[in-house]
């Protein structure tokens, strides 16, 4: 339901902050004279138009043709980073250049905003997966599909296929407005609130792939839903609107703005604004053309939104857009309601229309183009061509019948992916890892599915009072969110007691997000000289959760007794 706006007068519209001491590369504050070479990049040649070259020239002329400004920059505005070369090891991390880290082939990142496929789109990745990419594909923690081992050559056919069932890579990476979160239940869930998928279907078809968009001062992510659970982990996001109900106009959106994590952590904060849902995607516009205008580019390091919010504080950032971008006063509104249903949908639930939808989970993302084929193919077996991603490295099936639930159970099953409530599969997450990534110490797909297999096997019969997240990061920029995990661990090289350095973690407890079905909002606490390696991550683990079975007080979840306890208790 729309509701009124309060009209602001034009002249208030002009008004701008004063101007800083010393130019932060503010388009609106200081021009827009680049003040770096990543600025300049951009400035010289919008990322958008590498397409042309890659299509027309480096295809034809191979690696060896491509311009370095192109490679190391522009390329990513279509979803391409080159991989890691092997057999370099963590230690050499942050010794090399670039191009010495760098491979001859690329990861692709193929977008799917609100995680929302059809078979047929999932079964043209998995073909894909297996002719170009050596049968890789990874489900990553922002609904994105990711192949490897990808050359040049290959790439303008690879878009030919994706785009002719619906798929692109368009602004999958770089400085730009990244894949839309949308909850993975959305038009389908019972206890739904609201469909944002009208808004996000919206947003995508105007705005990605706009040149206006094309040049933020860094990455720019969303995240929208309209479930109880806050599946999208908005806390983190730079632009999320949640569903909530106002008392006067009924339910619409809750506005955050200004979250992230990677070295320097931040929550978003509320704006204390109701959107109403004819009012999204002007919103969102509005959010992203300030930090287009206002963001941070002098240092790249600064250059997110959260930098900009922390400096005006939530009560200018929403003047601003109200004033400057929007033309009227947003209404105040309701904080939403603590979740008290777990927002990664595994297990089987009833939908809307009386059918039901199965959620899945696959160790660490982890996939293949083969195993994307066959779950295409158990869909289509039971009626089924819709499927979802999740922002916890889930794949939902949707639209399965009751009496088929128990044979779905058992095909998935039998594809070795399960739909209970597992000690730690359902909960452990990875990111890409020293496998594929240039920035990456340690590896994390292989050693969280053995951690899964070894603990699973270990506290088999344990009773957890809920799952406990393990969340594994190659090096400290926190793709898989290790600050937000029960048990985060965050790469590095680690010093043995005979001197030796060797691959292991820093170790984060406690971590949780105001989405989360058990504890408030906070980033996990770090103890100082905690680290593991590898090798003895599993015992420390086991150690740790025994500890917390112990001494756990009535309904003290585990982020509340890992804050509470002495450090002694966790090392």
């Amino acid at each position: 339901m729309a509701t009124s706006v309060e009209e602001i007068p034009p002249k208030t519209r002009d008004k701008r902050p004063p101007r800083p001491k010393k130019s932060n590369g503010q388009w609106k504050v200081d021009g827009t004279e680049p003040l770096n070479k990543n600025e300049i990049d951009k400035a010289e040649d919008n990322g958008l138009n590498v397409r042309a070259r890659i299509e027309e020239v480096y295809a034809k002329g191979g690696f060896a043709s491509i311009d370095p400004d192109d490679l190391h920059g522009r390329f990513r505005w279509w979803g391409l980073y080159t991989q890691r070369k092997p057999g370099i090891d963590g230690g050499r991390t942050a010794t090399l250049e670039p191009h010495e880290l760098e491979d001859e082939y690329f990861m692709l990142r193929v977008r799917i905003d609100g995680g929302k496929l059809t078979t047929e789109q999932l079964r043209t990745i998995a073909e894909i997966s297996n002719d170009f990419a050596r049968g890789t594909a990874d489900l990553t923690d922002r609904q994105n599909i990711q192949l490897h081992w990808v050359e040049i050559e290959n790439v303008p056919e690879i878009w030919r296929r994706l785009e002719a069932v619906g798929l692109q890579t368009t602004e999958a990476c770089g400085d730009v407005p990244r894949v839309i979160l949308g909850s993975p239940v959305a038009g389908i869930a019972a206890d739904e609130l609201i469909d944002p998928t009208p808004a996000i279907e919206e947003i995508s078809r105007r705005y990605i792939g706009d040149e206006s968009l094309a040049n933020l001062p860094r990455k720019y992510k969303t995240a929208i839903t309209g479930h109880p659970s806050q599946d999208v982990v908005h806390e983190i996001n730079d632009c999320s609107f949640v569903a909530v109900e106002h008392p006067e106009h009924g339910i619409g959106y809750d506005l955050w703005v200004g979250g992230a994590l990677s070295t320097v952590p931040r929550f978003a904060e509320r704006l204390g604004a109701w959107v109403a849902p004819d009012q999204v995607v002007e919103t969102w516009l509005g959010v992203t053309e300030i930090f287009r205008d206002y963001g941070y580019r002098r240092l790249r390091n600064k250059a997110r939104l959260k930098f900009l919010l922390a400096d005006w504080g939530p009560e200018k950032f929403r003047d601003i857009l109200e004033t400057e971008y929007l033309g009227y006063r947003l209404a105040d509104g309701p904080a939403p309601t603590k979740p008290v249903t777990a927002g990664d949908h595994v297990g089987i639930h009833r939908q809307v229309d009386g059918r039901y939808y199965i959620g899945v989970s696959l160790i660490a993302g982890r996939a293949s183009g083969t195993l994307l084929s066959q779950l295409a193919d158990l869909a289509e077996r039971f009626g089924s061509t819709r499927l979802r991603t999740t922002p916890h490295q889930k794949v939902l099936l949707l639209d399965i019948e009751e009496k088929d639930l128990d044979a779905v159970v058992a095909g998935l099953d039998a594809l070795g992916l399960s739909s209970r409530k597992d000690l730690f599969r359902r909960s452990t997450m990875a990111c890409t890892g020293i496998e594929f990534c240039k920035l990456a110490i340690v590896e994390t797909k292989q050693t969280a599915a053995d951690a899964v297999a070894v603990l699973e096997e270990r506290l088999a019969g344990i009773d957890l009072p809920h799952p406990i997240s393990l969340h594994l990061n190659g090096c400290p920029n926190s793709c898989a969110r290790i600050q937000t995990a029960d048990i985060g661990l965050k790469g590095q090289l680690v010093t043995t007691a005979e001197g030796e350095q060797v691959p292991g973690f820093q170790v984060h407890v406690g971590g949780g997000l105001a989405s989360s079905d058990r504890d408030e909002a906070g980033l996990g606490r770090t103890v100082r000289g905690l680290k593991v390696t590898v090798d003895e991550l599993n015992d420390y683990v086991e150690k740790l959760v025994r500890r917390f079975l112990a001494g756990r007080g009535d309904d003290e979840t585990f982020s509340q007794w890992a804050h509470r306890v002495e450090d002694e208790e966790l090392v």
